[in-house]
């Protein structure tokens, strides 16, 4: 038996391991490699749940488990990646006395997600939607965006200001009273499910975009969530 009510956190450790290999990958400038093991840790995320509610062992330590295991493969291993990628980032003159400290910007990114995770555990209206930007999307964006874009950011006279701009969106984003759809299927009807398929089959074109497929997909997400928003508050 405790084997078995073992089985789901053993999965949940492993996407914790994954965001800890994944935070070396970024210190080592290997944002590929990073954002492979940030995507190995979301499987091991997306399945710790569905075992524990397969094997019916769900209980508080899986709960808490399974936030710090998130924050550390999408909130901390995201802010590594653009820790890493800012500090290379050209700054304009009047900015190189701050230069040093200017990447560290980038660590909002791990203190958003956490206040994410944190309310999502005591907010009781998040059981079949998110209130807020999930902190796998946010990760899978950043990572995707550093890794398929760097090169034109940092050839632009203003990257650091699109940087320092979009750190800034997507910690709000994180932590706002914003509803957006959640994925989970509980049946196949196209009625009590329009939203999810129109999502899914607008972004498989944008799978040829390859590794910035996932910058597409999540702008993609936030722009159909936020229309919704402001459909329903208008209704």
């Amino acid at each position: 038996m405790s084997i078995k009510k073992n089985i789901p956190n053993t999965i949940t450790c492993c996407n914790l391991f994954s965001g800890c290999v994944a935070c070396i990958m970024a210190v080592e400038g290997n944002f590929y490699a990073a954002l492979a093991f940030i995507v190995l840790g979301a499987v091991f995320d997306f399945f710790d749940g569905m075992v524990a509610r397969l094997l019916k062992v769900s209980s508080p330590l899986g709960l808490q488990l399974d936030s710090l295991a998130d924050d550390i493969t999408f909130g901390l291993a995201p802010s590594v990646v653009v820790f890493s990628f800012l500090r290379n980032l050209p700054l304009p003159g009047y900015l190189l006395p701050v230069a040093e400290l200017f990447p560290y910007y980038a660590f909002l990114i791990a203190v958003f997600s956490a206040l994410r995770l944190a309310k999502f555990n005591i907010d009781t209206r998040q059981k079949s939607t998110f209130i807020g930007l999930p902190t796998p999307a946010n990760a899978l964006f950043w990572v995707s965006l550093v890794a398929g874009f760097g090169d034109s950011i940092t050839d632009l006279n203003a990257g650091w200001l699109l940087m320092l701009g979009l750190i800034t969106l997507f910690s709000y984003l994180l932590v706002s009273e914003i509803p957006m759809f959640s994925l989970k299927f509980k049946s196949l009807r196209w009625r009590s499910n329009k939203i999810r398929y129109i999502f899914l089959i607008c972004s498989i074109p944008m799978f040829v975009l390859g590794i910035t497929a996932a910058v597409a997909i999540i702008a993609w997400y936030l722009v159909l969530s936020v229309a919704l928003y402001v459909r329903k508050s208008r209704a």
